[in-house]
């Protein structure tokens, strides 16, 4: 019997798995209990919001409140589109595949322009620094810092007064919209403003002096292009290369007749900005509609999380 009993011994201090020693191992209340807490019913939580239905109706009720108040008061915005095309230069395919190489090595550009540089130039910080000092609309753009009567900023400290590049900040972030359609190649130009009026007319005034901008940049390069090979063909006696270059020369002499003649130079106008007669923001139907949801779902949320703090302390 005792040999069995010491048999029984050494397989249960076999099974039992090794502790260290000096570790006591005390298994957790609700693994011993089976459940890890009583849980809350869905009736429990309806009791819970109804009997502070009191708090959540206010807090609704004065979350709406400030929705509408947001949605009337708010400043209104209305936005002014202006639908542009690239403007096609007129080239010769074929003088640019004869004379690629020749017109690389003189510095001639040959071949149709892409609206990609004047894209960039369009939202590039230059041009807009350029079109708000033109205007004179850092003081439209900060109107809480500047005096009118005066005529100047309220602080006197330039450091803390607005300059062009708030100016250049606030424009791009705020009044300025750019959008390209990749598949057509159609470019839209919007202005965001308070003044429907004062809207449309930047988009027009902006579609303006970016033509004449890049208009005036092609004269430059063109008529550089034109004195530059005018030069090489009173220098060369080669007539191959005098005729090569008579051909480029016609081209450049092209680009200026079609610059200096046309106002449209980098977009057209497809459909020209007007004042728009409906705001963009604020939607004051949906302001009210999500400003009530939101107050009457985050009041619920907190009662429910007081209830279930009491229930706890209560435990």
């Amino acid at each position: 019997m005792s040999s069995t009993g010491d048999g029984k011994e050494t397989e249960s201090r076999q099974e039992r798995p090794a502790q260290p020693d000096g570790i006591v191992y005390v298994a957790p209340e609700s693994l011993l209990s089976g459940t890890s807490g009583r849980n809350i019913s869905l009736y429990e939580l309806w009791r819970a919001l109804w009997g502070r239905k009191a708090i959540v109706v206010a807090v609704t009720a004065v979350s709406c409140l400030a929705s509408v108040a947001y949605a009337v008061f708010a400043t209104e915005i209305y936005r002014a589109e202006v639908l542009l095309a690239p403007a096609e230069e007129a080239s010769a395919p074929a003088i640019g595949g004869q004379l690629g190489g020749l017109a690389a090595l003189a510095g001639v550009e040959i071949g149709e322009g892409s609206s990609v540089e004047a894209l960039a130039v369009l939202q590039s910080r230059d041009f807009a620094r350029d079109f708000i000092e033109h205007s004179n609309l850092l003081p439209v753009f900060f109107p809480q810092e500047w005096d009118a009567a005066a005529q100047r900023w309220l602080t006197d400290d330039p450091a803390k007064a607005p300059d062009i590049r708030d100016g250049v900040r606030y424009f791009h972030d705020s009044v300025l919209i750019v959008d390209e359609d990749r598949g057509t190649g159609l470019v839209t130009l919007a202005i965001e403003w308070t003044d429907p009026e004062v809207a449309a007319e930047w988009a027009g005034a902006l579609v303006r002096r970016l033509n004449d901008r890049l208009r005036e940049r092609a004269l430059v390069e063109a008529q550089t292009n034109v004195d530059y090979l005018q030069s090489e063909m009173a220098s060369t006696s080669l007539v191959t290369l005098q005729e090569s270059i008579g051909r480029l020369l016609e081209s450049e002499l092209q680009k200026l007749m079609l610059a200096r003649g046309n106002e449209e130079f980098a977009f057209k106008v497809l459909d020209p900005a007007a004042p728009p007669k409906y705001r963009v923001r604020p939607k004051r139907t949906v302001t009210v509609v999500l400003g009530t949801l939101l107050g009457g779902l985050l009041s619920a949320f907190f009662v429910l999380l007081a209830y279930a703090g009491r229930a706890e302390a209560a435990r």
